[in-house]
């Protein structure tokens, strides 16, 4: 359904300087497409608020604030996106301006023409633009991710994330959530689609992570989902069996 609504969540926090263009890009890469945009307010302590109730006074298409009182991180971000979503996909993007807009649409089409046995299409970054060691470190998860839950995925750390709406909201949701998505939507029984996209420089501000927290934090949720993936059952297909 090419018309059908599409629900693009971006989970922010203090990223005032960085909204308007990325709401800009945006618009015009889903220009013609029916779409709302969610954007989510993680505890943010700069001008996001003002800025926010500026740009949905501005734009054709309805943009819409979620508040968290306290940040929460992206992936509950994320979580509090999907819930509130009322298209039947979820199209995610980081707030920071990295992630480029225009392959919002690439996701969308390649998840929708990939079929029903596909859950997610999962960005994946070339030519990234983060210091060495940062990508250096991304490296090295993304293939011990790899090594240990088989997601086939290079690059789940990307924010470009295309996702049906009842699959999305089936996922667990930990602080970490948004890393793991391909393995989650495999553990429901989906298969996951992968487009490569281009990373960009940050615009404006800097990263609310540190490399060594990130990597800390990785290493615990990494055993969390191997565990969950070993001990919950791979979720079947339910059918109800019509008999007049």
């Amino acid at each position: 359904m090419p018309d059908a609504l599409i629900s693009i969540v971006i989970p922010c926090r203090n990223e005032a300087a960085n909204l308007p263009l990325l709401i800009d890009e945006i618009g015009a890469a889903m220009a013609g497409r029916n779409f709302e945009l969610i954007v989510v307010n993680d505890g943010s302590t700069d001008d996001t608020a003002s800025v926010l109730a500026a740009q949905a006074a501005l734009r054709p298409f309805p943009v819409r604030e979620l508040r968290h009182q306290k940040s929460a991180g992206q992936s509950l971000s994320v979580r509090s996106g999907a819930w509130a979503a009322r298209g039947s996909i979820v199209a995610t993007i980081d707030g920071d301006g990295q992630n480029d807009p225009q392959y919002i649409p690439l996701l969308i089409d390649a998840l929708r023409q990939a079929g029903p046995d596909f859950g997610a299409a999962q960005g994946q970054r070339l030519k990234r633009r983060d210091s060495k060691i940062k990508q250096l470190a991304s490296r090295f998860a993304n293939w011990l991710r790899n090594a240990i839950l088989h997601d086939e995925t290079r690059d789940t750390g990307c924010g470009l994330k295309a996702v049906h709406t009842d699959i999305l909201r089936k996922l667990p949701f930990f602080d970490g959530t948004h890393r793991f998505v391909p393995a989650l939507v495999i553990q429901e029984g989906y298969r996951v689609v992968h487009c490569d996209v281009v990373d960009r420089s940050r615009r404006h501000g800097k990263s609310n992570y540190g490399i060594f927290d990130r990597g800390l934090q990785g290493v615990l949720d990494l055993a969390g989902v191997w565990w969950l993936r070993r001990r919950r059952r791979r979720m079947p297909k339910v059918e109800e069996i019509s008999r007049g």
